[in-house]
C-alpha cells in the first residue's frame, strides 16, 4: 500500500498526516508527503505532533514527486489549493480529499494559535485512523 498526502507548502497539515501515518500504518505501508510548493518544516506542527509523542522534526519540506504520485494506491489532498493544483492521477489511483483549515493562518495569541494547532492534528489523527481502517476492511 502507497500513501501520499498533499498540501500547499509541505510544512504543516501534510507533514502531521504523514507523521501519524508512519505510526499507525503497517510498517510495510509506504508513506510520504508533499506539496505544490516548498515552505519548510513548521515548528509549531513539530512542537504539537511531539505532544504526542511523534517526531517530524527531521521531516523535509518536499514538491510532488511525479512517479511516487502515479504509483500510489491513496493521493489525500489536505487543502483546496493541493486539489485544484494537483496532476491528473490514472484511474487506479483513489484520490480524497481532506478540507482541513490551515493552521499556520490561525491569528491571536500563542495560546490560542496553539490551540488551532492542536486541533488540527486530533482531527488529521482521527481520519488517518478511518482511513487505515477502510483501506484494512
Amino acid at each position: 500500500m502507497q500513501v501520499y498526502f498533499l498540501c500547499t507548502g509541505n510544512s504543516c497539515r501534510s507533514q502531521m498526516a504523514e507523521g501519524f501515518a508512519e505510526t499507525l500504518f503497517p510498517a510495510d505501508w509506504r508513506v510520504a508527503s508533499a506539496g505544490v510548493e516548498t515552505h519548510g518544516l513548521n515548528p509549531r506542527a513539530v512542537a504539537v505532533m511531539a505532544e504526542d509523542d511523534i517526531d517530524i522534526s527531521q521531516h523535509e519540506s518536499k514538491l510532488i514527486d511525479h512517479d511516487y504520485l502515479m504509483s500510489s494506491d491513496y493521493v489525500i489532498t489536505l487543502c483546496g489549493d493541493a486539489r485544484d493544483k494537483c496532476p491528473v492521477t490514472p484511474p487506479s489511483v483513489n484520490r480524497l480529499h481532506w478540507p482541513l483549515e490551515d493552521p499556520a493562518q490561525a491569528t491571536g495569541t500563542e495560546a490560542e494559535i496553539m490551540a488551532k494547532f492542536r486541533a488540527v492534528r486530533d482531527e488529521i489523527e482521527q481520519r488517518v485512523k478511518k482511513l487505515q481502517v477502510e483501506i484494512e476492511g
